[in-house]
């Protein structure tokens, strides 16, 4: 058995109304708690938030949603549905990779359709590969999921049971980019299987194989599109935890926790005083470990993730080549990673994620207009510039990337632009984030599973974690997962909020 909460847990306060908080309070509402959920900003989301400028409404956070069955298991926890709440719209194909020597592929996650393709990009021989490797990341996933990312861990000897063993086997504890390497030889291809490793901040050839679980959620499991934008989902959420009886207070910032003895009594706010019997934090772990008054001690400091520069771009016309979502390599690849995470200098031979949402729903901007969200890894400023460089550092920066995009085929991208906003370190630092970066702790070996920054934190009785931060990490669907973990925490229920099959199948059966 896991540890839980002690003593009364009848009122809950959930501190943020990110992805993890609103999954916590769906949660905890389905098992029967007054539950009472806290935001600074003026609207749920978190860091999948929502800018309108001028006709444009740019998702502020995530553009890649997996494993939608997820999000269901909370609305599911209080009799709801994702499906009745949002429309989803699976991607096809699920991102076009384009590369430095011009060759291009577009990923889907059919299995026979990505045989095809990869067959007319690569050769038979590695449509062969890519079959094996499907399978490798089907064990993986299945191998991992229950065990090792949707569980809560309270002692690292709770890896001692047979799954970690089968694990073993599947050669989880290698190196990524050497097992991808096992099953294709082409090397456009494996990077197409092995880039989700910045995710979690290592690089390809030191990540742990058993990171590959993030390209099985990418290439298999469907990549898919919220109607109305990525903030659609949280929204959904907030609504169906009103619904359910839930007090949503926006627009009103945590100050201080009170306290009696080992227990959180009342949340503080710059509105009021909320009494309460245990509490969820979200906010990033600084940000948390402060109101706690307590920060844990580790043998060595945490390792950030790398951060990024994003351009929300909103322009009068598009380009056919690039797809809802698009990787644009370029020639460097190992060394884009030792600069990202060691030398702490900016890409000199970037590689980017342009998204393009409008491509699947067009009502994101005016008629006759596009939105495009270019993602640039950037180092933290742990490592690299740091929050007043980026003040100088940003205009050069934005201006050197649209550049480099026009070189790799979006000419006229600079003088398309209408409305823009540039977002960097600086602000993700402001915003209160650990090195200034979205992207948390980063996932190698020490900061993973029961060796990541545990949700019960010692010294305190009644609060409990939940984010990218904490179990069981970083990316859309691991953030929801802390918040059911954070829920179960509080209730002692060990998997609140099954999964319904026939949501997730309902959603793979509909047409694009």
């Amino acid at each position: 058995m896991t540890r839980t909460v002690p003593g009364r847990t009848d009122h809950v306060v959930v501190v943020g109304a990110g992805l993890s908080g609103l999954a916590a309070a769906l949660h905890l509402l389905g098992a029967g708690r007054r539950v009472t959920l806290v935001e600074r900003d003026a609207t749920p989301g978190g860091r999948a938030g929502l800018l309108v400028r001028d006709g444009y409404r740019i998702d502020t956070g995530p553009t890649v949603l997996t494993m939608p069955h997820l999000a269901d298991e909370a609305f599911a926890a209080v009799g709801d549905s994702l499906r009745a709440r949002v429309d989803l719209l699976p991607l096809h194909p699920a991102y076009r990779a384009r590369f430095a020597d011009g060759s291009t592929l577009d990923v889907h996650t059919d299995a026979e359709a990505m045989e095809t393709e990869i067959e007319r990009f690569a050769g038979a021989r590695e449509a062969d590969g890519y079959r094996r490797l499907r399978v490798w990341l089907e064990k993986l996933y299945r191998g991992q999921m229950r065990r090792f990312i949707d569980a809560n861990f309270d002692s690292p000897l709770q890896l001692l049971h047979p799954d970690l063993g089968r694990l073993a086997a599947l050669g989880g504890f290698g190196r990524l980019d050497a097992r991808i390497g096992r099953f294709l030889g082409d090397e456009r291809l494996r990077r197409v299987f092995s880039f989700q490793s910045l995710y979690a901040g290592v690089a390809p050839e030191r990540a742990l194989a058993a990171y590959a679980v993030i390209a099985y959620m990418d290439t298999i499991a469907g990549v898919y599109f919220p109607r109305g934008g990525m903030h659609a989902l949280p929204r959904a959420m907030a609504d169906a935890a009103a619904d359910a009886g839930a007090e949503l207070r926006f627009g009103e910032t945590v100050t201080r926790l009170e306290r009696s003895g080992d227990r959180i009594t009342a949340v503080v706010t710059d509105r009021g005083r909320i009494a309460c019997d245990a509490v969820v934090l979200t906010p990033d772990l600084p940000v948390t470990y402060g109101l706690l008054g307590r920060t844990p001690t580790r043998p060595v400091g945490l390792r950030f993730s790398p951060s990024a520069v994003i351009l929300h771009a909103g322009t009068d016309r598009t380009w056919p080549a690039l797809a809802h979502h698009t990787i644009s390599f370029g020639a460097a690849w190992r060394q884009t990673f030792t600069e990202l995470t060691e030398s702490g200098r900016l890409m000199s031979d970037p590689s980017l994620l342009i998204t393009r949402p409008t491509a699947t729903d067009p009502s994101l901007a005016p008629p006759g207009h596009h939105l495009h969200y270019i993602l640039a890894p950037c180092p933290n400023t742990a490592i690299g510039p740091d929050a007043a460089d980026w003040s100088e550092l940003a205009p050069r920066y934005r201006d050197s990337l649209l550049q480099e995009l026009e070189r790799r085929g979006l000419e006229g991208l600079a003088h398309a632009i209408e409305e823009e906003c540039l977002v960097t370190p600086a602000d993700w630092q402001a915003q209160g984030h650990a090195a200034g970066t979205p992207f948390s702790a980063a996932h190698t070996f020490a900061q993973t599973g029961p060796f990541r920054p545990r949700n019960l934190v010692r010294g305190t009785a009644n609060a409990v974690l939940a984010g990218c931060g904490t179990t069981p990490g970083v990316g859309v669907p691991t953030v929801l997962l802390s918040g059911k973990l954070a829920a179960a925490r509080i209730t002692g229920g060990a998997r609140p909020g099954r999964t319904r099959p026939a949501v997730r199948e309902t959603l793979e059966r509909r047409p694009a």
